[in-house]
């Protein structure tokens, strides 16, 4: 019988490299804070100067408040320019764990627009693409692994937001065909389907009272999520008490997709 203690030891990731795309959101900057306080080396994107240079503020001001708050690197990546993906990948010198969490929305109906619907698809799932080919090598050399970060609309349809649900859906089938391609490199590739968390994205929906109610009703623990709900299940698939875990989306919901 292995014991608790066994548990611990074998989820250790302390010192492993850590890249988390989208790391200027709330989700994202959640999964890097998680796993700098596992004393991981972790670098976090923004896609300009200016989101760079704004995470290193919101990190510096809750170093202030509290001395034990985590530090990250932060980098400049646009997944969607390949020059930018192969700037940022050829900087480091070496990688566990690649998150993918990069991702944007097109609102009021702009999706129904083509170039819309291309500019969302490639952010969402070809830049996920180029950042797994581009790290391949790297994760290959580490036997590392992928999460990358699905959605509810990896398993619903959306009326308004038809690129973002095809992207997601897109992740789906992505992390699994990765799965199977890569699995005898020895690098794991999996998802988490986030419910609805607080985010800058989910914003004009938690702070209607009406479309919050509707969703909070269908959502058995009654509540939003909060972007560190994610963090923990991102940490677990990460570690080695995960290790023969590959192809799945885990779904972080609430027990939203569970009705």
């Amino acid at each position: 019988m292995i014991q608790d203690e066994e548990i611990v030891m074998q989820s250790n990731l302390a010192g492993q490299q850590v890249l988390v795309t989208g790391g200027s959101g709330g989700i994202g900057y959640a999964i890097g804070q998680a796993f700098a306080s596992q004393n991981c080396d972790v670098v976090l994107t923004g896609v300009d100067q200016n989101e760079v240079d704004e995470l290193r503020q919101r990190q510096e001001s809750q170093q202030k408040e509290s001395q034990q708050s985590p530090a990250c690197r932060a980098a400049v990546l646009d997944v969607s320019y390949t020059e930018s993906v192969s700037n940022l990948v050829e900087s480091l010198d070496g990688l566990n764990i690649l998150i993918n969490c990069a991702g944007i929305i097109a609102r009021n109906g702009a999706e129904f627009d083509i170039a819309s619907f291309e500019r969302v698809v490639d952010v969402n799932l070809h830049g996920t693409m180029r950042m797994c080919l581009a790290t391949h090598p790297l994760l290959a050399k580490s036997r590392g692994c992928i999460i990358n970060i699905a959605s509810m609309l990896t398993y619903f349809g959306s009326g308004i937001a038809p690129a973002y649900s095809a992207s997601k859906g897109g992740i789906g089938q992505l992390t699994k065909s990765l799965a199977i391609a890569w699995a005898t490199e020895q690098i794991r590739v999996n998802a988490i389907a986030p419910g609805w968390i607080k985010t800058e994205l989910t914003r004009p929906l938690y702070e209607s009272d009406e479309r919050s109610a509707g969703l909070l009703e269908r959502t058995p623990m009654g509540r939003w999520g909060e972007p560190e709900d994610v963090a923990g299940t991102a940490l677990f698939l990460a570690s080695d008490a995960a290790k023969f875990i590959t192809g799945t989306i885990i779904p972080v919901d609430g027990g939203y997709s569970a009705n």
